[in-house]
């Protein structure tokens, strides 16, 4: 099949962008033909895969968002094709993977934002397009949450959503080099024997709540904050967080790394991870970080923060979010045995699926673009 895959942009360090690469290259092994519709694409291109750049004639992301959705309906008028994968919200798609949460959801108590913003309103219209009754999008979608919230609002049918496991690379499993790599990484940075590293791994600071881990960092007692340091690793602007860090005169224990590809061997190197987040769908690297061994200190609108709490992998915030139970949270895990709260989450993964998500969904987009072209 000549399968065409619309993604805004593609990064190597995103969750979404990760997601979107494994489940393009699994079509590829298979033999179908692939195709890309992107604004941008920072990274090597994988072999086989046919990247076209659509550049959106607009300045506001919203704006970026038509742009892109009216050239792309031009293109493909020109082309012939089996199906159309899209992993962010516009209209026409055959499947859409639904990597946010639910945006009616998340303005429902915001009434002048859902009138007044242009933002919403475009977003929202092509939310609909893909979650109205009268659409025939198929849905992949990554949590339970998430599907209760569309039927909730568009009452979407059932039968169009298709649940998929977790999707973790195999690399992050803590192997039996792991202690060797620990030792390394934590010599190449200087960190001393009795400090402890906090490791914050996501790109988009604002929604994965960056600031909230460098004001718990900050809120620890002097004699445990001086033994604490804080890694950042992700694609964004650190400005704004960096003058946060300077304010609260921790400027000296918080690292930004930039985006990286050496994952597991930075949290092998680490003590907990920390994922304070504001909005996030699923979460990916909670489970990466449980596989490594690595306990886990995160907030309950984490879709996956359910594998912490069924695990005792570590411990979950709940809503509404509170500064000082996170900081509180954080003091008690630095005194608690972090190995031991890991192992749990090392024993966990063992008995469960993080592994398969690019193969079921290569499973799905086989299936239901077959059936459509029948119908055809």
């Amino acid at each position: 099949m000549k399968l065409v895959f619309a993604i805004f942009k593609y990064f190597p360090f995103g969750g979404l962008q990760g997601d979107f690469l494994r489940i393009a290259t699994e079509c590829r092994k298979r033999g179908h033909e692939i195709i890309v519709y992107t604004q941008s694409w920072d990274g090597p291109v994988p072999e086989g895969f046919d990247i076209r750049l659509i550049t959106p004639k607009a300045l506001t992301n919203h704006g970026k968002a038509v742009s892109y959705y009216k050239q792309l309906q031009h293109e493909l008028k020109k082309l012939d094709f089996s199906g159309l994968i899209g992993f962010n919200r516009i209209p026409g798609l055959d499947i859409y993977f639904a990597g946010d949460n639910c945006l009616a959801e998340k303005a429902a108590d915001r009434f002048f934002y859902r009138i007044l913003n242009p933002r919403y309103k475009v977003y929202s219209a092509f939310e609909q397009s893909i979650f109205s009754p009268s659409a025939d999008t198929e849905i992949m979608y990554i949590t339970k949450q998430q599907k209760i919230d569309y039927i909730k609002h568009y009452a979407t049918q059932e039968y169009r959503f298709h649940l998929l496991p977790p999707g973790i690379p195999e690399d992050r499993r803590r192997t039996p080099d792991s202690a060797a790599a620990r030792a390394a990484i934590r010599k190449s940075n200087n960190i001393e024997a009795d400090e402890r590293v906090l490791i914050q791994v996501g790109s988009g600071f604002i929604n994965k709540g960056v600031d909230r881990s460098i004001r718990a960092l900050a809120s620890l007692p002097d004699n445990v904050r001086q033994k604490t340091r804080l890694w950042i690793i992700g694609k964004n602007n650190p400005g704004k967080f960096l003058i946060l860090a300077k304010t609260l005169r921790i400027a000296s224990r918080v690292e930004f790394m930039g985006g990286r590809s050496d994952i597991p061997a930075l949290m092998a190197g680490a003590d907990l991870m920390i994922h304070p987040a504001i909005d996030e769908a699923a979460g990916n690297v909670l489970l990466e970080a449980m596989t490594a061994g690595l306990p886990v200190l995160c907030t309950s609108v984490c879709g996956y923060a359910h594998y912490i709490k069924d695990s005792g992998a570590g411990r979950v915030i709940s809503e509404p979010f509170s500064q000082p139970n996170l900081n509180q949270a954080l003091l008690e895990m630095l005194a608690s045995n972090l190995p031991q709260i890991g192992e749990k989450g090392v024993e966990f993964a063992r008995t469960n699926d993080f592994y398969s998500r690019h193969i079921i969904a290569a499973d799905i987009i086989e299936r239901v673009i077959a059936g459509k072209l029948d119908i055809k």
